[in-house]
């Protein structure tokens, strides 16, 4: 590998304060005067009622469209061929991870601005330069890498808050590896998100991730039960979706994610959120690294504080099929995915006996 040099990437601006929606128009105009909002169903009607009229009152042209439930590469083909129709000259992804994976794609191929405003909190996706595209079937087919990251990302936590308590603790889950997987890839000089070498800025903003987890994740986590705003649960915002994204694109990620994108070859998982997945990866990283004791308790106890599920079947698994997870191990362990950037040489026999054992312990932690 020729000598990659080491990264920090990050959004141009993130926002995060409460009741954004109605002042959308505040944050487009700085890029663009005919936007296309790309909306997740459950939102459509309230930017339509919210949003839009702000945004024509104040001299802009917009208007909505319901994004199809996948990103694939036939959706942002339709996406593209919608703004081209409209002859829009920046998009606003307002929903979740795959809404705003399928924004960041049409404005990678359209070369035009995007703002990205997840409505849950539950994955890194909003500030990372990458989307990840998925088959027709729901199966993971590639990382779309992108040459920059979203123009503005805003976090509006009166919207997060009302969110279902189990997308907020897969958000939990998703940032809880990522100082794992960027210590571990800053151990060997692996590759970071965006192709190069990671760089300490990267591993001291997912460091800082995991504090922030540590310090406010129980009263984060009663604020999201009665959909409430309060400090703890704007920092731990701020960790799931910036410090978490920001850390684990200049960090790297490692085994966690690679386990995770193994198991999407699981039909019993397909519920699964990517957090909870992500999460019980992380277990399975940290048996790889014969972790002490003190990391998988704590670990662990972050996961049960927000109610993430610590075993297989606590997913879904219904029956534990030999060939079926030889063959999770197996696409975990390709060697394009981000399984290269563990301390050791990992062998698909080897995370096979992982996975069973981090299993194991996460049987007998609950």
């Amino acid at each position: 590998m020729p000598n990659l040099p080491r990264t920090v990437t990050s959004p141009k601006k993130f926002i995060i304060g409460s009741g954004i929606l109605k002042e959308l128009h505040e944050y487009i105009k700085d890029f663009g005067t005919n936007a296309l909002l790309l909306c997740d169903e459950f939102i459509i009607e309230r930017v339509n009622q919210e949003t839009l009229p702000y945004l024509h009152m104040a001299g802009f042209k917009g208007k909505t469209e319901k994004f199809n439930r996948e990103c694939t590469d036939a959706e942002i083909k339709r996406i593209i061929s919608i703004i081209d129709g409209a002859s829009a000259d920046i998009i606003v992804g307002i929903g979740g991870g795959k809404t705003l994976d399928t924004a960041k794609a049409v404005a990678f191929y359209k070369k035009i601005p995007v703002i990205i405003f997840p409505t849950i909190a539950s994955t890194d996706a909003p500030c990372t330069a990458l989307t990840v595209v998925y088959k027709e079937g729901g199966a993971f087919d590639r990382y779309l890498y992108l040459p920059q990251n979203p123009d503005v990302v805003i976090a509006d936590t009166s919207i997060i808050a009302q969110a279902p308590a189990r997308f907020f603790a897969a958000g939990v889950g998703d940032a809880l590896a990522t100082y794992f997987e960027a210590r571990a890839c800053y151990a060997v000089d692996g590759v970071n998100l965006v192709l190069k070498r990671p760089s300490r800025t990267g591993l001291g903003l997912a460091h800082l991730c995991y504090q922030v987890l540590q310090e406010n994740v129980e009263c984060a986590m009663d604020a999201v039960r009665d959909k409430i705003v309060t400090p703890a649960l704007e920092q731990v915002i701020e960790a799931t979706i910036y410090l978490s994204g920001v850390g684990a694109e200049s960090g790297g990620l490692a085994a966690a994610h690679a386990v995770n994108n193994g198991m999407s070859m699981v039909p019993d998982l397909h519920k699964a959120q990517h957090g909870e997945k992500v999460a019980f990866g992380l277990l399975t990283q940290l048996v790889l690294e014969n972790a002490p004791k003190h990391e998988f308790e704590e670990v662990i106890r972050i996961m049960k504080v927000v109610g993430l599920p610590l075993t297989l079947q606590d997913m879904g698994l219904t029956k534990f099929a030999e060939q079926e997870w030889r063959k999770v191990a197996e696409v975990a362990c390709d060697k394009h995915d981000t399984m290269t950037n563990m301390p050791k040489k990992v062998t698909s026999a080897m995370l096979y006996d992982a996975i069973i054992a981090a299993n194991n312990l996460a049987e007998r932690y609950k």
